[in-house]
């Protein structure tokens, strides 16, 4: 179900062909209609995806509840799951370089990311979740019932699968993403429907081949392309979906959340951030410029924790915020297939003109480019890396996330106004401190308002760490030990035991 296309100066790629994914077939979307698929990096039309309707959701919803359902399913030994999942993490690892070279054509990030980064990631994710398959337990409970009626009780908690979950994911990390909402999902017994963006769809489908391969069950993974307000709005108004898992904007997590209401749906909620990167007068600048460069511009800017805030203490502001321009200006941009490039481009028109109009807005309101600030070419979603100075927390650059390779610098006068300005937006997802004073460090990472605090670092996310946000950034966490509360649920069982002569 794939075809070709020849790209210059490499192999030709594999394209998933326009279908869908529904129990185990790959078939076609109920009206025909489809969404044209752009390379960011030529703005030439490579592919197209099916834009699917609420049919077709339906047709692939009551997939993934009978497969839940079965006898199969639900007899299936954790380890087994487990096994389904290091399967597919094999056969990932083994087509590795095809899959980076889609996600970048799709994409636009550099092929050294998407091999290395995106891919590893999901081949990890694969292996972490499986090994949880079957370590889920739950306790034994000492109860003090009320009254005296000579009976001896016992009381135990299991962990059950939510059911068929809904996985809605983004543009900047597709593979990724896709295995973060699927991995555990299957590990824990659950199965479901993956609607990746409309952006960025090809590794996903792909990502079908290869769980097709694997063994999976039929239904257990279901794929269904389409725009969020249409396939999207329907996989989260359908009853039988119990969870949405969603990675993506803020204003479409508080639309998710408003509509899983009705049928009280699970959430879980990553969504979007204002990150500070706070560099206080003692950090060792050899260390914390860089770090304050790569906090925002690997993958063009488009990462939710991407450190879109550089809050300086005044002593050293002039010295940071000019070492980090000057690293920005040295950044070569280009296409990914590029190994000299190190930013590719943003990943659609709209996305490109949305960052142009919020730097333009901060540069009226009074922010200095001290480098970038433009679109960086004719052709292409291509943005200059980009150092606003100057910045004040009203403006609006300082406020809405940008989700682009854009920093604005502020700084800052003492503890006080470091802790108030890292805290005053509606974001609350991460945040780095780059100090060389411990007690500093600790002592300012508990007053800061996020998930995560990074201490002389910035990105980093491991699997066994929870992540999430506070605020407008979310609702739950993935990740770490805190995945298993967000795809299953506790279930009480209570026994009254009564045998003469043992009581």
């Amino acid at each position: 179900m794939t075809a070709m296309i020849e790209r210059a100066g490499g192999p030709a790629l594999r394209i998933p062909a326009a279908r869908l994914l529904i129990d185990g077939d790959w078939c076609d979307g109920g009206d025909g209609r489809r969404i044209a698929v752009y390379d960011p990096a030529t703005e030439e039309r490579i592919a197209e995806v099916v834009a699917a309707t609420a049919s077709d959701v339906e047709r692939a919803v009551q997939a993934a509840h009978r497969a839940f359902e079965s006898a199969a399913w639900q007899k299936m030994r954790p380890l087994d799951r487990g096994r389904l999942l290091e399967r597919l993490a094999l056969l990932i690892e083994r087509d590795a370089d095809d899959l980076a070279r889609l996600e970048t054509l799709d994409n636009g990030k550099p092929f050294a990311v998407s091999r290395n980064v995106d891919m590893q990631f999901a081949i990890d994710a694969l292996r972490y979740y499986g090994g949880w398959s079957s370590k889920m337990a739950g306790e034994y409970i000492q109860l003090s019932p009320l009254g005296e009626d000579g009976g001896t009780y016992r009381a135990y908690t299991e962990r059950r699968p939510v059911g068929v979950v809904g996985g809605i994911t983004p543009w900047n990390f597709p593979m990724g993403q896709a295995i973060q909402k699927m991995a555990p999902a299957i590990a824990f017994g659950c199965t479901v429907l993956l609607k990746p963006s409309e952006e960025a769809s090809l590794t996903t489908l792909r990502l079908g081949e290869l769980v097709l391969e694997a063994g999976f069950p039929e239904g257990t993974v279901n794929i269904v392309t389409g725009h969020g307000h249409e396939a999207g709005q329907a996989l989260v108004d359908h009853p039988l979906v119990r969870k949405i898992a969603f990675t993506g904007s803020t204003a479409t997590g508080q639309k998710i959340l408003a509509a899983s209401v009705k049928t009280m749906k699970r959430v879980t909620l990553e969504l979007g951030g204002k990150s500070p990167t706070i560099v206080l007068a003692d950090a060792d600048l050899n260390v914390a410029i860089p770090g304050a460069a790569n906090a925002i511009f690997p993958n063009s800017g488009q990462i939710c924790t991407a450190g879109s805030r550089l809050l300086v203490e005044a002593p050293i502001y002039d010295e940071v915020v000019e070492g980090v321009a000057e690293i920005a200006r040295g950044l070569k941009l280009g296409s990914g297939f590029d190994p000299s490039v190190q930013l590719g481009p943003l990943v659609s028109s709209g996305q490109l003109d949305r960052v142009s109009a919020l730097v333009g807005q901060g540069i009226e309101e009074g922010a200095e480019p001290l480098c970038g600030g433009a679109r960086a070419a004719d052709k292409g979603y291509f943005y200059q890396p980009t150092v606003l100075g100057g910045g004040r927390t009203g403006m609006r650059v300082a406020q809405q996330e940008v989700f682009g390779p854009v920093v604005l610098a502020m700084p800052v006068l003492d503890a006080k106004e470091i802790r108030m300005l890292a805290n005053d937006t509606a974001y609350g997802l991460g945040a780095s401190i780059w100090t060389q004073d411990i007690n500093k460090a600790h002592l300012l990472a508990a007053q800061l308002d996020c998930g995560t605090v990074w201490i002389n670092t910035h990105n980093v996310l491991d699997l066994a760490m929870p992540f999430g946000g506070t605020k407008l950034s979310g609702l739950g966490r993935e990740f770490g030990t805190e995945v298993i509360h967000a795809y299953t649920e506790p279930r009480a069982v209570c026994m009254r035991l009564q045998a003469p002569g043992y009581g």
